[in-house]
């Protein structure tokens, strides 16, 4: 891996929290990181907040912070174009926080080393973590949540954990989840036979012919 994927048109965390007011209810305020850096698409290493140079580079940190918060992610950055300032949350790093110049900006492959000592990656290990997401078109992209529910199952798989739980609201896209953890799996062949149960026979049939369709053609 030569270099960063990053998200050219920045980061859509949330459309803004509902906020409701007896009998009515709105949309708060949209969330947008500026930059996500990504080892490969659906797996973030690090949120880059930019600013201008009016500001100081530091300025735009504890945004960065708050995002990876969010998307679950272990590397912040601030710049202002003059200089980044680097914020490791995995405990590698003394200092934590660290300015440095815009050409000793790490590598693609130093960040993704970083994520996997900080969670205890073994190669065989990687490679299952590494494995990608589905591709179903730009209407069927995770959201954030989405992802880190994906991505920590696979980990906790990855590393030898046989039971999971995952609890999640109703309309959130749990069989989207599912599919994507399954697939994942099998393409990887940590898995080659998977049982889904659902309480209901119109549930598998819909589940078959919409989150599941790809999985039918193979």
């Amino acid at each position: 891996m030569g270099s960063h994927d990053p998200d050219p048109r920045g980061g859509d965390l949330h459309q803004g929290r509902v906020i409701v007011r007896g009998q009515l209810s709105s949309r708060g305020e949209p969330k947008r990181a500026d930059y996500i850096l990504y080892q490969k698409p659906g797996i973030p290493l690090a949120v880059v907040e930019a600013k201008d140079n009016t500001h100081s580079v530091s300025a735009g940190m504890q945004q960065a912070l708050g995002y990876a918060e969010t998307l679950d992610v272990p590397f912040a950055f601030s710049s202002n174009g003059d200089a980044f300032v680097f914020h490791d949350c995995t405990g590698q790093s003394d200092p934590v926080e660290t300015e440095i110049a815009l050409e000793d900006f790490p590598s693609a492959a130093k960040l993704w080393d970083r994520y996997c000592r900080w969670k205890g990656l073994k190669p065989r290990q990687q490679e299952v973590i590494a494995q990608p997401y589905h591709e179903q078109g730009p209407d069927k992209e995770p959201r954030y949540y989405q992802h880190t529910a994906i991505n920590r199952t696979i980990e906790a798989i990855a590393k030898g954990q046989d039971r999971c739980l995952l609890v999640m609201a109703t309309g959130t896209g749990k069989t989207f989840v599912a599919f994507q953890i399954i697939w994942r799996l099998w393409k990887a062949g940590v898995k080659k036979r998977i049982l889904f149960l659902a309480d209901r026979n119109i549930l598998v049939d819909q589940t078959r012919v919409n989150d599941f369709k790809p999985s039918a053609r193979r």
